[in-house]
């Protein structure tokens, strides 16, 4: 196994190749399993938080593999959870006859648009960093011949 390392400490093959892994995680993401989940045949609370769960496994995962810079991913990981805990709460309160709190739902959507927002702050500054890496070197190599 690779050590594990952050966008910040990672040199430029491996920048690279952590981008384009995240770059494949969302796709996959968007165009595959938030799909599924919305065919499932559950509530509207509980396929969002079926998705919200998800999302911080994900976000915990990315923090572990250093998938990007460590400030953003626990960030984002408090976003996706705080998500994950009012559609679970929402979805306790279901249970127990309260059906009259759908802003719950709604506050933990826009906590999951946050959480993607971040993720895509995350990915596109893991690309500038590795265009300016590219460059330096490119250019330092200039200067050296």
């Amino acid at each position: 196994m690779d050590d594990l390392h952050t966008a910040a400490e990672a040199d430029s093959r491996t920048l690279l190749h952590d981008s384009v892994r995240l770059l494949l995680m969302f796709l996959a993401l968007v165009l595959l399993v938030v799909p599924v989940i919305r065919e499932l045949p559950l509530g509207q609370t509980t396929r969002t938080g079926l998705l919200a769960w998800l999302l911080v496994g994900l976000a915990l995962y990315w923090l572990y593999r250093g998938l990007g810079y460590q400030p953003l991913l626990i960030l984002q990981l408090i976003v996706f959870s705080l998500a994950a805990t009012l559609l679970t709460t929402k979805a306790g309160l279901v249970l127990v006859g309260i059906d009259r709190l759908s802003i719950l739902r709604r506050t933990a959507r826009v906590l999951i648009m946050i959480g993607a927002g971040i993720g895509a702050v995350n990915l596109g500054a893991m690309l500038v960093a590795l265009i300016g890496r590219v460059r330096n070197k490119y250019e330092g190599r200039g200067k050296a011949g």
